[in-house]
């Protein structure tokens, strides 16, 4: 029988609960609190004070609790339901219904949110592609299955909106399972996604897991592991390739930060908590390939005040395959999506990966974008009638090549009246090929500009020439 306690102080989300014996729960674990008029609070076991007492941090509000309060341990981690009842639904960090809907059949599996990382296994290393139709992000940052891509931008530069694109965009061809968690976002957000999913018809095969910005620093903290859990379900047990989307990976550092200082433990670098290297690790090492299936990681990274050196930034950057460095300067010039084709990298571009011709042409646009960057000021100040004509060249190429590589979405269709565009890897290398070769030399430059394949682009020129 799991002895019972009860709660002898209250801090905000941090909660002491004193047992009248001395077996502890373990770090991790969870605990129980009955509110007085009905309901319990989820607590989460961090340090043990003393031989008796121990301090947890809570995953629900805590208004209403009181001292004395009765605390029954769980015997275990948090536990979230699994499995094909909850593809559809919304979920909480603990795993509670939060789209109004039925509840969950009793019978649902449950399974702890805490677990180790799948072993190392070099076999998982030839996993297929993952092609999105987004241009800029199938050419310069692909994705694996199996692998991890993070999106890194400040605010206000379109992540969100490129992570719903990839949801519609994958989600509408791709067979898996999607599971979304929404880490320390706007609640507007969730309902937009909500709706989203709804309109296109996809949410059957998808699971939202929700930890807002109005919830308490717990939730935040833990809600990427209660999504990750459901993720290894489906792919463990039923043997499916899943996508995990996540937006926003800097609120889950963020509220970890906000435990930390709560637990009264001494700031790190910039104030972040002395842990952030293992809570990141012990979160992105569980994002895995089996050998039979796997999870897809898609992360959206906030970048405090643009400063790509912030320490939570670069903890995160050294886990992921795919790095798409969105620019506030493309932004600026409506460059969307406002992916920094110098910036952005990828393990994955590799010519035993993705065969000589991809990473050749990769590379020529890398280096066509990179040189008409280094010339910007010299155009500015004198004006591109002042270069020399291989240098002119590269220019007028280069920006070309921006403009090809930007693409209307399906998600902001409702805004701009373009409808969205898909388009294939091999449409892709042959536009910015025919560009780097000079096919478009002559062309208008706003004949590239939002369009998907280089036909489209041609017929839009042949427009308006005869115009």
């Amino acid at each position: 029988m799991l002895p019972e306690a009860e709660v002898i102080a209250i801090r905000g989300a941090v909660v002491d609960v004193r047992f009248a014996v001395t077996d502890l729960p373990k770090i991790n674990d969870a605990i129980r609190v009955q509110r007085p008029g009905g309901g319990e609070v989820m607590i989460e076991v961090q340090a043990h004070l003393d031989a008796r007492t121990l301090r947890g941090i809570a995953l629900r509000d805590t208004s209403g609790l009181r001292r004395g309060a009765r605390a029954v341990p769980v015997g275990g981690p948090v536990e979230v339901p699994v499995g094909a009842a909850v593809l559809g639904r919304l979920l909480d960090v603990t795993g509670r219904i939060g789209d109004g809907g039925p509840p969950l059949p009793e019978d649902v599996p449950r399974r702890p949110i805490h677990r180790a990382p799948p072993p190392f296994r070099a076999g998982s290393a030839g996993a297929e592609m993952f092609h999105t139709g987004i241009k800029v992000f199938d050419l310069l940052t692909p994705l694996a299955q199996g692998s991890k891509a993070a999106m890194f931008g400040g605010a206000g530069v379109g992540k969100t909106v490129l992570v719903m694109e990839l949801i519609h965009a994958m989600v509408a061809s791709y067979e898996g399972i999607s599971v979304f968690s929404g880490v320390g976002e706007r609640s507007r957000e969730g309902h937009e996604l909500l709706l989203e999913m709804t309109g296109a018809g996809v949410l059957d095969r998808t699971v939202l897991v929700y930890g807002q910005m109005n919830e308490p620093p717990g939730a935040r903290w833990r809600v990427p592991l209660t999504a990750l859990t459901i993720a290894e379900h489906f792919r463990d047990e039923a043997q499916r390739n899943v996508l995990l989307l996540m937006d926003n990976v800097f609120r889950f550092v963020q509220a970890g930060a906000e435990v930390s200082g709560l637990l009264g433990r001494l700031p790190s670098r910039v104030g972040y908590q002395p842990t952030l290297a293992t809570e990141v690790a012990e979160l992105q090492e569980r994002i895995a390939s089996t050998g039979t299936a796997s999870v897809t990681a898609v992360e959206a990274v906030y970048v405090p005040a643009d400063d790509f050196t912030d320490p939570a930034v670069t903890t995160i950057a050294a886990h992921v395959d795919s790095m798409v460095v969105l620019s506030r300067a493309m932004a600026a010039d409506g460059m969307y999506p406002a992916i920094d084709p110098v910036a952005s990298s990828s393990i994955l571009l590799d010519p035993l990966v993705l065969g000589e011709e991809h990473v050749s042409v990769a590379n020529e646009v890398r280096r066509a974008i990179e040189h008409y960057r280094g010339l910007q000021d010299v155009i500015s100040l004198l004006g591109i009638e002042e270069l020399g004509r291989e240098d002119r060249q590269i220019v007028e190429r280069a920006r070309r090549l921006q403009r090809f590589l930007t693409q209307p979405f399906t998600v902001t269709e409702a805004f701009t009246g373009i409808p969205g565009r898909s388009v294939p890897v091999a449409e892709t290398i042959a536009g910015c090929k025919a560009i780097l070769a000079g096919e478009c030399d002559t062309w208008d430059e706003a004949a590239l500009y939002m369009v998907g394949t280089l036909d489209e682009a041609r017929r839009k020129q042949a427009g308006k020439t005869a115009a």
